[in-house]
């Protein structure tokens, strides 16, 4: 081992590191912490020291020196303080050896010695404390590390290669995370101070809870209605139809229900009371937990009440298993993985293209373009993110998913409402109508290849102040025109099927009664064959890909063929309609909620890490953090049908003074978090 002192200088970076030949706490050591405390421009920024092992050496294991170290540990204290005044001071406690290994000079090195050093160390620079507290930090990282590894030690001194690299990536996690502040699970992260914005939200959710007490006393009992049985949670919610209306303590009670369900949120990922731990991928963590949702999916089976292609019950069931993929794809870390990733991606073009499906179907048959079903639709988006935002701390870009649904909707909105509005009734009449329809969907396609080749004009249409809020993720878009730009044709792809599939059931070319197949059995067939055959080529193509970047170039023309070809090999056999996954089906009516909350108490550390509610044993902690977390998110959805049915009036004049009100209140917030940046996100 070197007995030198040894320099490091990196001048592109302005640092610089000095290793100091300092083995003994004595008054060599004391001259040099002294010179350092006089002279400013020698102050180092950190200083990391520690002695023992030569004391005991030098001096057989002497009690005389042990009390010599304490004394003279007790003057370098003093000095160590005062560095610690300007930057970070680290004393390392000493690790343990092999003694079987040790050669004859060296016998005197006892791991009981060490501990007695140990010991006077922590008492000396603890009894050292100013204003209550001492600001010399003990590292044990390397200590606590080398209790396991010590053994595989050449010489029974010197820590192994992965035992020093286990003590140097917690040090330099200690001294650098408060300053980059990584977006993962590592450790030594300070804990940011909640803004202003998250103390009003405090205020008004412990206002909430009071007014719902005092309301309770009052003897107002009037209980909410139930929620409908057919509520979707992707796209859109029902209205609920029941005539009762809510009392005036229900949304205090949905309130207060939330305010619980954020603190929840808040001690997961911003308050430093749970661990956090790191992904790692294999194989087994991906594909074990996938076929076990679906055997217990298969087990979960049941008629289904219609049998129409993409019916109510069917499309449940689609949102639910892809939703369970996802978030297995999350947990385990398998984006490392190309062949799954491309995969997920088609499950993300998937609710896109339901997006699509699901409003142009909506639009089309019911023509219903008024300002209150866009409202609905927008607050149930939309509600928890935004809360989210507010709470945690983070930009509406970083939920990504939701800037996208609540985007595509609000064009096939414009596209659908803008004149001529073409419906089912009017098209009846004449064939023409039809014509008008792919006229609009061709205009649309225009307009997403032009935003698409134009990547300078999408960044300065989307840079500009208020809207840059809603699309910037680290002062920047370029995520938002990542995610845009992936699936920008899946949306196109749901409306022009949903028109195909409206028209060809209005002329009665589709069988859609129970157990007949979708067409004749030879086009059946051969339908089913090229949609086989097409499904698995995707996959082949998908595992032979040899970078993300590759693949996500062809992804936005592809997609569209494996999503086809699902929707006909679940919907030409007639007994596949018939049937369903109950299972599938019920987290697919939350599946917005599963897809935001496991952002924080499910992943945390902004799905960076694992949240860790019970330490050293993962089995029963991620059993015991999956119930908590399907169950808040069953809730938010209670939560958000509640305060949509009391927030979005159908009366016109007061749904325009309430979004006149809501847009002050956007604006007010807007500009209080102008100034501020948010920690970073993803």
């Amino acid at each position: 081992m070197e007995t030198r002192d040894i320099s490091f200088e990196d001048e592109s970076s302005s640092v610089n590191v000095d290793f100091l030949w300092h083995p003994e706490a004595n008054n060599s050591m004391k001259e040099l912490l002294t010179s350092w405390t006089k002279e400013a421009s020698a102050k180092p920024d950190v200083v990391i020291l520690g002695a023992a092992t030569w004391s005991i050496k030098l001096h057989s294991g002497s009690s005389e020196a042990l009390q010599q170290y304490r004394v003279n540990l007790t003057a370098i204290a003093v000095h160590l303080e005062r560095l610690a005044d300007h930057g970070e001071v680290y004393w390392v406690l000493q690790d343990p050896v092999n003694e079987e290994v040790l050669s004859d000079n060296r016998k005197m090195i006892t791991n009981q010695q060490l501990e007695l050093y140990n010991e006077a160390a922590v008492d000396v620079l603890n009894s050292s404390k100013r204003n209550g507290r001492s600001r010399v930090k003990l590292l044990a990282a390397s200590r606590q590390a080398a209790m396991e590894t010590i053994t595989l030690s050449d010489d029974g001194l010197h820590l192994p290669e992965s035992t020093r690299n286990v003590g140097a990536m917690v040090l330099m996690n200690s001294l650098c995370n408060k300053r980059l502040r990584p977006i993962d699970g590592s450790c030594c992260q300070t804990l940011p101070q909640p803004n202003l914005l998250q103390k009003l939200s405090a205020c008004f959710f412990l206002g909430s809870a009071l007014i719902f007490v005092v309301l309770h006393l009052l003897g107002n009992n009037r209980h909410r209605r139930p929620v409908p049985p057919d509520v979707e949670s992707l796209e859109e919610k029902k209205p609920a139809t029941a005539a009762v209306p809510l009392g005036p303590k229900a949304p205090f009670q949905a309130l207060c229900r939330m305010g619980i369900i954020m603190g929840y949120f808040y001690l997961c990922d911003r308050a430093d009371v749970f661990m956090k731990e790191q992904k790692f991928y294999t194989h087994s963590t991906f594909f074990i937990p996938l076929i076990y949702i679906f055997v217990l999916g298969v087990f979960y089976s049941e008629n289904s009440k219609e049998t129409k292609l993409l019916n109510r019950e069917q499309t449940d069931e689609w949102k639910g298993w892809m939703q369970l993929v996802i978030l297995i794809y999350h947990i385990s870390g398998a984006s490392a993985f190309i062949p799954v990733y491309m995969h997920v991606r088609v499950l993300v073009a998937a609710y896109l293209f339901q997006t699509g499906y699901g409003h142009f179907s909506f639009f089309w048959l019911k023509g219903d373009f008024g300002l209150y079903r866009v409202c609905q639709v927008l607050f149930r988006l939309n509600f928890l993110v935004l809360v989210l935002c507010v709470v945690m701390d983070r930009p509406y870009q970083f939920y990504y998913f939701v800037p996208l649904v609540t985007f595509w909707f609000v064009v096939i909105y414009g596209t659908l409402a803008m004149w001529p509005q073409i419906l089912q009734k009017k098209a009846n009449n004449s064939g023409m109508w039809h014509l008008g329809v792919l006229a609009k969907l061709l205009g649309l396609l225009m307009f997403i290849c032009f935003f698409a080749y134009s990547q300078g004009f999408f960044e300065s249409i989307f840079s500009v102040w208020p809207i840059s809020k809603l699309f910037e993720l680290n002062g920047s878009i370029h995520e938002w025109w990542f995610r845009w730009k992936l699936d920008r044709f899946a949306v196109i792809h749901g409306m022009l099927f949903a028109f195909i599939y409206l028209v060809l059931q209005k002329r009665q070319v589709l069988s859609e009664g129970k157990g007949d197949a979708l067409f004749s059995a030879r086009i059946s067939n051969l339908l089913l064959f090229l949609s086989v055959v097409s499904f698995t080529t995707y996959s082949i193509w998908a595992s032979s890909c040899k970078t993300k970047t590759e693949c996500n170039e062809m992804h936005p023309y592809i997609s569209v063929v494996q999503i086809l070809a699902f929707i006909l090999i679940r919907n030409i056999p007639g007994y596949a309609r018939s049937i369903y996954s109950s299972f599938f089906a019920w987290f697919g009516k939350i599946s917005l909620e599963l897809f935001i909350c496991q952002y924080h108490i499910w992943l945390a550390a902004d799905t960076k890490g694992i949240l860790v509610l019970i330490p050293g044993n993962p089995s029963l902690n991620i059993m015991v953090s999956t119930f908590i977390f399907v169950c808040v998110a069953h809730e938010i959805s209670l939560i958000t049908n509640d305060l949509a049915q009391v927030v979005i009036p159908k009366d016109s004049v007061a749904l325009l003074k309430r979004m006149g009100a809501m847009a002050l209140f956007s604006l007010t917030v807007l500009l209080l978090a102008r100034g501020s940046q948010p920690t970073p996100g993803a």
